[in-house]
């Protein structure tokens, strides 16, 4: 089936009232999904989940208005896919940032209405003579996606090859925030991490994650429940998850944030990204024939 094809994917794989592709901006396929239980749209290029919220609820999922969608643009906000490495190529810093998969096309491979009312669907990344080019393994990547009042995302790596494989992941999850400046992250305390806003350092968090400058911090071993607390909205954000050790807490601050060029005046206070995954020390290594599956759930939870 051609990935690009919105009318024969809305035949194999829409669900009436549901799950809608349609033509996005720049001529990019996405997806909407409204149920009784929440709303989300996706993109296909990247399995670039862009926004997500339980009915009754403000968005969760932070996209900047100044996104940029195009053929291979990545885009800023949302939840990119970091993959098979996480930040600069370890070995080659001029290969593309994050890896090539949150600027590559998926293919829907599943769409299912499930009994409790969300919507779950899967894809698989399509590789391709550049991709080969820049990771020569066999790796299979799907993605799954369940959409409710819970939101659900599941990366599964196989090693379809001979020898071990050593892979970089994360799910760079944006989201969305009254003000940075106001909101704490719990979950964190007692972690080492490394500080990328000064010069790579390791550290050691103490209590609560406040936010009065510029944050790039790679929490290591950390397996915990992390929790936004935003008295703003009146909420707080659950993020738990499995087949994970490292915590990234990301926030450009406002001269980063103007010199990236997609964020609008001053949006960095906005939002903070929360990334699940396996950077740095944490990286994984598959054996031939394993698989590995990083696994993040994301709920609302009232302030009180």
């Amino acid at each position: 089936m051609d990935p690009n094809d919105i009318s024969c994917l809305n035949r194999h794989f829409g669900i009436t009232g549901e799950v809608v592709f349609k033509e996005g901006p720049k001529g990019q396929g996405i997806i909407d999904v409204s149920n009784g239980l929440a709303m989300a749209s996706i993109a296909l290029q990247g399995g670039h989940l862009i926004s997500w919220a339980p009915h009754g609820e403000e968005l969760v999922v932070w996209l900047s208005p100044n996104a940029r969608f195009g053929p291979g643009e990545s885009i800023r906000g949302g939840v990119p896919v970091c993959w098979p490495w996480f930040g600069p190529h370890p070995a080659e810093p001029s290969l593309p940032a994050h890896g090539f998969a949150r600027t590559s096309l998926w293919e829907v491979i599943e769409v299912q209405a499930l009994e409790n009312g969300s919507n779950r669907l899967g894809f698989r990344l399509i590789r391709s003579d550049e991709s080969y080019a820049l990771w020569p393994h066999s790796t299979p990547l799907e993605l799954y996606m369940t959409i409710g009042t819970a939101l659900e995302m599941e990366l599964v790596t196989q090693n379809d090859g001979p020898v071990p494989v050593t892979v970089g992941e994360a799910l760079h999850t944006y989201f969305q925030v009254s003000d940075v400046r106001r909101i704490t992250i719990h979950g964190l305390d007692g972690c080492s991490y490394i500080d990328k806003a000064d010069g790579g350092k390791r550290k050691r968090q103490s209590g609560a994650v406040v936010f009065t400058g510029e944050t790039d911090r790679v929490y290591l071993e950390s397996v915990d429940d992390c929790v936004i607390a935003d008295p703003g909205l009146n909420r707080r954000i659950r993020i738990t998850k499995r087949g994970s050790r490292s915590t990234v807490v990301w926030n450009p601050w406002a001269e980063k944030a103007k010199a990236l060029g997609d964020f609008d005046q001053d949006g960095y206070l906005g939002m903070v990204c929360v990334e699940s995954g396996n950077v740095a020390d944490n990286v994984v290594t598959i054996a031939p024939g394993a698989t590995h599956r990083l696994c993040v759930r994301y709920t609302v939870e009232p302030w009180h």
